[in-house]
């Protein structure tokens, strides 16, 4: 099993190039099933979610052509499969997303349950009741999940939770749907705005996506395209907290700004020094942070993909903080992994008070999940001593060039097995 070994260095400096977004690109590449003529994918990063989803595409029978760094050709002409098995499926949850376009463009579809991080439930039950409403007749039977539908037809659909998945998968099996499909209390992440950019690119009828309500006429073929993947906004969170927790001066490139209002916000409010300049950021922050507060929310509030990473820097904060997490149900994980290097952290139930210490000091410690990874990894670069990582093969899902990156700005950092 590889490994990481991590050795605190201080204050980091330098500047990063923020990926391409894991969450954006893999909704669209599932979304490229769509359409029978070629698509090309700019900024696609280098992950192995990436790569395991371009598997369950050429088990479809999707031609898949990795010309480049960061660049996909793809041609979905020849569809020779409708069904994905578990091996695959069970690697990755976001490959459950190839359901919505194989059910609009070849009628029926077979999926086994998906699999992904353990941080808690992620029922596809929003899914299921939205391909119903629109005609879809299915079941599950043995872990599969098949649907069938001779016609879909536009309806409306409300989701009970505004949740990132099934808005994209509604809206995949509603563009080549007969009529209009209006999806009420959708999901309104940045991700969703992409995947709506692209379909449209493609020449569908997609409006209002990053509200809550998003209205899908739907057209009788889609055709090829070129697309940019929008930069991961989860990416530049991390090395911005980064920059906070061992005292840092980072410049953070290629940014989406008005993505990460709820992170610079919270930052500020630490005491931690930031500008905007178009597409960069700049973090610098000397001593310990201020205590915080944050509770995980949908977008536009705090992701709860960055909850992780805030619970590392509120392990060395001055003061007493408080985290609450409203999205999963379990994913405090990484603080067990926290205390071993010494945090002071109490969970009660979606809730969890950390006191703040000095210092924390190195440990064996192991990535519980993709989040938990990044997080052990800012807080191992604050402490003196050798911490060594396990599991890492959760970062590798959602970090591209991850040891190259934070080597860059003068951590260091190294592979072993």
């Amino acid at each position: 099993m590889e490994r990481f070994i991590v050795r605190g260095t201080g204050e980091l400096k330098g500047s990063v190039r923020v990926s391409g977004s894991k969450n954006a690109a893999l909704p669209i590449l599932c979304a490229t099933i769509l359409c029978g003529e070629e698509i090309v994918l700019e900024d696609v990063p280098e992950l192995k979610d990436v790569e395991i989803l371009c598997d369950v595409l050429r088990g479809l029978g999707v031609k898949v052509e990795h010309k480049d760094k960061n660049l996909y050709v793809i041609n979905a002409e020849n569809i020779t499969n409708t069904v994905t098995g578990e091996e695959l499926m069970s690697k990755m949850r976001a490959s459950f997303c190839v359901m919505g376009p194989l059910l609009s463009r070849m009628g029926h579809t077979g999926n086994a349950l998906p699999g992904g991080c353990a941080i808690g439930t992620r029922p596809i039950d929003l899914h299921i009741k939205g391909f119903k409403a629109l005609g879809a007749e299915v079941s599950i039977s043995k872990g599969m999940v098949n649907a069938s539908a001779e016609k879909l037809i536009g309806d409306d659909i409300y989701l009970d939770f505004p949740s990132v998945g099934a808005t994209q998968n509604i809206m995949m099996a509603a563009v080549l749907a007969e009529g209009e499909t209006t999806i009420e209390n959708a999901a309104m992440e940045p991700e969703v705005v992409d995947l709506s950019n692209f379909l449209n690119k493609m020449g569908a009828e997609v409006r209002g996506a990053g509200t809550s309500t998003i209205k899908i006429r739907g057209v009788k073929k889609l055709h090829g395209c070129r697309h940019q993947i929008i930069p991961d906004r989860i990416e530049a969170g991390t090395f911005m907290i980064l920059a906070a927790a061992t005292g840092g001066d980072i410049i953070i490139e290629n940014v989406i700004t008005s993505h990460m209002r709820p992170v610079i916000a919270k930052l500020k409010e630490c005491g931690v020094n930031i500008s905007e300049n178009g597409d960069t950021i700049n973090v610098s922050h000397h001593g310990r942070v201020k205590s915080f507060d944050i509770k995980t929310l949908p977008y536009p509030g705090m992701p709860t993909d960055m909850q992780a990473q805030f619970m590392a820097l509120a392990t060395i904060a001055e003061g007493t903080s408080v985290v609450i997490e409203t999205v999963f149900e379990n994913r405090f994980m990484h603080a067990d992994e926290f205390k071993r290097m010494g945090a002071n952290i109490n969970i009660d139930g979606r809730t969890a008070i950390v006191q703040g210490v000095e210092k924390l000091r190195a440990a064996k410690v192991k990535a519980t999940d993709l989040r938990c990874g990044a997080a052990l990894i800012i807080a191992a670069l604050t402490v003196k001593g050798e911490t060594e990582i396990g599991d890492v093969y959760h970062i590798d899902r959602g970090y591209e060039d991850v040891i190259e990156k934070f080597r860059a700005l003068g951590a260091d950092i190294e592979r072993v097995m």
